[in-house]
């Protein structure tokens, strides 16, 4: 297979491919390059001061990436009692782990309770009741309603209040026993719209004053996730939307301030490659198809909703242009229209590039298929 320079580094290629090598593991599977992981975490925060790590474990719950992202001693994020109990059973101390999910389970927030985790984010006021019930005098921030133009995967409508309706339930918190401590917003995921940043940090910024002016003195601003990664085509990097919101938060916040980040995506979907296996082929009217061993229910769940990633088969055949399919007999199986590959034979591997995230955490058994295992490498 050709090294495709501009999406894998020679080192992950080697070990992706040495790993096929000597592995009788069926396909598929996913790879997950540590090496990459660990530079991630080193660049994420790097250029944002006072800031805090804390990888959003639904970009991949595997417990091998957990327990290697605990190694590095970074914090976590959570939404849910599944979530906890994988980082309870790793160790994790609480005072590394926070909930951003604006709506919990009761049961979830019995768990953390008696976990003792200690910071929540809420965007209502039955969110408040039901954190004054169960963690009384926790820490918690309210969720803020932002721009998610640019976004790939926007996430503006479910979540989130506007300046005025937030200002008034951090002064419910309050009354309620609860410590509001900041405001958390989210741009979007795979977020390729540097402004969306700089729009929100300016609404938290408005947000910031009427509450200095009823008596609330916040300390903490938490700006979610968002950062792209390279699947099909260029994104804006890391460290140049960290300059930007850097110069922007200490233009109009607190020095002191506390910046809290949620990376997902940006920590383990570049570290992934799926290593898949040509199952069928056929042309229906006008279109070749191309069916594999993983699909939308196994792990390509994003791709129905615009993902779109980059593949690599090991052919010299004519290249031709795909509809590629999974391997379940639902008909919104399909991952991915006009895809130009080499023609590949029935049998030979098929990788999908920067798969480490949302690709596991989606997966489900449907139609009798398991969900891949991961491996880290």
């Amino acid at each position: 297979m050709k090294i495709p320079s501009e999406y894998v580094g020679r080192s992950t290629w080697e070990k992706v491919l040495n790993h096929i090598a000597l592995s009788e593991e069926p396909s598929p599977y996913l790879l997950i390059d540590k090496d990459i992981i660990r530079d991630k975490v080193s660049l994420i925060g790097k250029n944002i001061k006072n800031s805090k790590v804390l990888y959003a474990v639904k970009a991949n719950p595997d417990i091998e990436v957990l327990e290697f992202l605990n190694s590095i001693g970074i914090g976590f994020e959570i939404a849910s009692e599944g979530e906890l109990q994988i980082l309870a059973s790793l160790g994790v101390e609480p005072t590394r782990i926070i909930t951003s999910n604006p709506v919990k389970t009761l049961k979830f927030l019995k768990q953390a309770a008696s976990y003792g985790v200690n910071y929540y984010a809420y965007d209502s006021t039955s969110e408040v009741e039901k954190l004054a019930k169960y963690v009384c005098g926790s820490n918690v921030y309210v969720r803020l309603s932002v721009p998610n133009e640019g976004s790939e995967w926007p996430l503006s409508k479910k979540f989130g209040v506007e300046i005025d309706e937030a200002a008034e339930l951090l002064l419910t918190a309050k009354d309620s026993g609860l410590n509001p401590v900041g405001i958390t917003f989210h741009v979007g995921s795979q977020c390729n719209n540097i402004y969306n940043w700089n729009t929100a940090i300016l609404k938290a910024k408005s947000l910031w004053d009427i509450a200095a002016k009823n008596g609330l003195h916040l300390k903490m601003l938490n700006i979610g996730g968002g950062y792209p990664i390279h699947y099909t085509k260029d994104v804006v990097g890391i460290e140049t939307i960290e300059q930007k919101v850097d110069a922007i938060l200490w233009q109009k916040l607190p020095a002191d301030l506390e910046i809290f980040m949620e990376p997902g995506r940006a920590v383990v979907g570049d570290a992934g490659v799926f290593v898949s296996t040509v199952i069928g082929k056929t042309r229906r009217g006008d279109e070749n198809w191309l069916y594999i061993d993983v699909g939308v229910f196994t792990g390509l769940m994003e791709s129905i909703s615009g993902i779109k990633y980059t593949y690599v088969v090991g052919s010299r055949g004519k290249i031709a242009t795909w509809t590629i399919a999974g391997p379940s007999c639902d008909s919104l199986d399909v991952i991915d229209r006009g895809v130009k590959l080499p023609e590949p034979e029935i049998g030979n591997r098929i990788l999908i590039l920067s798969s480490g995230a949302y690709t596991i955490s989606y997966a489900s058994e449907f139609n009798g298929f398991s969900i891949p295992r991961v491996f880290l490498i």
